[in-house]
């Protein structure tokens, strides 16, 4: 099950959606669930389909100077690929941003170096130490000003990506030169992979906190059962699809610990390893 919210596009006639502090939505497999083709949860009559090449992180660079320099590589090689059909509005509105962005990110460097030179600086004046030969810090020297842009450089690169992505002509190799072709994710490694799982309490009620670990691409569901202290072992909770997890099961009068553990599976197989098993105390 998942956990629902006003904003999550349910309708309020779902007979598996219950309002509560958290409301969720049953899915499959969920105690209780109902197979109405109208609730969210429904199946959808499109099977899952793998993707038949290795999947890939997203090519736009996480950390500013890389993202820099990914603009600049971008701006100095696209040029050679007119054969992707951008325009010259395109391409120099783009080397407008890289210019801008890769000066904001070298003025951003120096200041802080020059920042952490004048705290430097202050602590010896301050409490005494030895002067450094060069003597006080001298006012930093910023690269040529760059004609300004409009906010929002990251947005324009990634549409113009994919415009070149989606273009016909294009292919891996021109991805590579302009500096776009994201990294390929790598399988996880089954015989050491398995669920992380943590639980808490939310709502009144045992909530298992899981991710598929930036390996979604890999698995299609996880299989979590649950000891509830009462002499039966692990039984079967649940297959779920959506990260995070909602054990609706009724809390007892008397203290009692649950224990959860869990596996990934693809298809109708387990994969990898078991989780950490997590013990939460519920009722009393």
């Amino acid at each position: 099950m998942r956990i629902a919210t006003f904003d999550s596009g349910l309708h309020l006639d779902d007979p598996n959606l219950y309002w509560g502090a958290p409301a969720y939505l049953l899915e499959p497999g969920d105690p209780g669930w109902v197979a109405d083709p109208t609730s969210a949860s429904f199946p959808s009559t499109t099977p899952k389909k793998k993707s038949k090449t290795m999947p890939k992180h997203d090519p736009i660079k996480a950390k500013d100077l890389e993202f820099a320099a990914q603009m600049i590589t971008f701006k100095n090689n696209i040029g050679d690929y007119a054969v992707l059909g951008l325009t010259p509005a395109q391409i120099s509105g783009q080397a407008a941003d890289a210019d801008y962005f890769n000066e904001a990110v070298c003025c951003q460097d120096i200041a802080d170096k020059h920042a952490q030179q004048r705290t430097a600086w202050k602590n010896i004046i301050r409490k005494g130490g030895d002067v450094p030969a060069t003597g006080a810090p001298v006012a930093p020297t910023y690269p040529s000003a760059a004609p300004a842009v409009a906010p929002g450089v990251e947005k324009r690169f990634r549409d113009l990506t994919g415009i070149v992505k989606s273009h016909p002509a294009n292919n891996d190799a021109m991805n590579e030169a302009l500096g776009i072709q994201g990294d390929q994710i790598s399988p996880p490694d089954f015989n050491v992979f398995g669920p992380e799982l943590a639980v808490r309490m939310l709502g009144g009620q045992p909530f298992i906190d899981w991710g598929w670990q930036g390996k979604s691409q890999f698995l299609d569901t996880i299989e979590i059962l649950v000891d509830r202290g009462d002499g039966q072992g692990f039984v079967m909770l649940t297959h779920d699809t959506t990260p995070g997890y909602l054990d609706t099961f009724p809390i007892p009068a008397t203290a009692k610990k649950w224990t959860y553990k869990a596996i990934f599976r693809v298809g109708d197989q387990r994969v990898g390893q078991w989780s950490n098993e997590v013990s939460i105390t519920v009722g009393g």
